[in-house]
């Protein structure tokens, strides 16, 4: 990421983060958590004894100030990690006058509301090899501290490895060569890694509605292209996009991965509430295609 491009995430995350609250506190968790009693390491609540538990269940310090004697519950440790990932690379910062928001800033919302409402069921959340999982508030927070100090994001990071039956979330337009993308989710794959794809779009970038002479300028290496009469690349710019996705969501199919479609000019809670109810399904339901996910997302 150039300076300038750095300077630009850590001006814009203060407003995102509480745009991400603001939509946080839209979706409905209803019963969905996973925390309960059981063993573990950490606390979890406090209740009455039972006749015939083990008397070493009880907590002498805190009987002693009731009227009853207490027992100490743990956490049963059922909580399951989601490793997030935003790709803050030079063609998410693209906004067209289609759209209010740049598919970087869109990016950024949705892991960060994403990051609170999990951690707000019990689930831990963490930013795929640069931050470890942790379940507490102020996990978002961290994150977006630790994405505005990033000098030089790529579109998945190199080197992540995530553990076994962990889930990962990528949101990315994805416009890395096709190869290099599922070489990246086959290594992920590899690793036991449950994951899921969303790719972020401007809603141009699905009609190019150009016309007459344009000028198209490529976001990262400045390569600049001069069409005379641009509408005559339409029929074949949009085979070309649903080529890409067609193999993506191939792939994703056969590594047992999930892929969807979010456009920047869509509602960002519909897109969320979709996520997480796919990310605690447990996996007991098959990925839907695209045509069907890019509805809700």
């Amino acid at each position: 990421m150039q300076i300038h491009q750095a300077r630009e995430v850590a001006d814009v995350l203060p407003d995102i983060l509480v745009a991400a609250e603001r939509i946080a506190n839209t979706v409905t968790l209803g019963m969905h958590g996973r925390r309960k009693s059981g063993p573990g390491e950490d606390f979890w609540q406090y209740r009455p004894y039972t006749y015939g538990e083990p008397a070493n269940r009880i907590d002498w310090r805190r009987s002693a100030s009731q009227e009853e004697l207490q027992i100490r519950e743990r956490e049963w440790e059922a909580a399951h990690t989601v490793w997030l990932w935003p790709d803050m690379t030079g063609s998410m910062g693209y906004r067209s006058h289609l759209s209010d928001t740049a598919k970087r800033d869109r990016a950024l919302v949705l892991t960060l509301s994403l990051a609170m409402v999990l951690t707000r069921s019990g689930e831990r959340v963490g930013l795929l090899g640069a931050m470890p999982a942790r379940a507490d508030r102020k996990a978002a927070e961290a994150i977006a501290d630790m994405l505005g100090a990033m000098k030089d994001p790529t579109a998945l990071p190199v080197g992540a490895a995530p553990k076994r039956f962990t889930d990962v979330v990528v949101f990315s337009d994805f416009l890395d060569t096709v190869d290099d993308v599922n070489a990246g989710i086959a290594r992920l794959s590899a690793l036991g890694a449950r994951g899921h794809l969303i790719q972020i779009n401007d809603p141009i970038e699905e009609s190019f509605p150009f016309t007459g002479r344009v000028q198209f300028s490529e976001a990262e290496s400045g390569l600049k292209l001069t069409a005379g009469r641009a509408e005559v690349y339409r029929a074949a710019y949009q085979a070309r996009l649903a080529e890409r996705r067609d193999r993506l969501q191939a792939f994703c199919r056969k590594m047992g991965w999930t892929f969807a479609i979010h456009h920047t000019d869509r509602s960002i809670s519909e897109a969320l509430m979709a996520l997480y109810t796919r990310l605690t399904d447990d996996g007991t339901s098959d990925a839907l295609p695209s045509e069907q996910i890019s509805g809700a997302l």
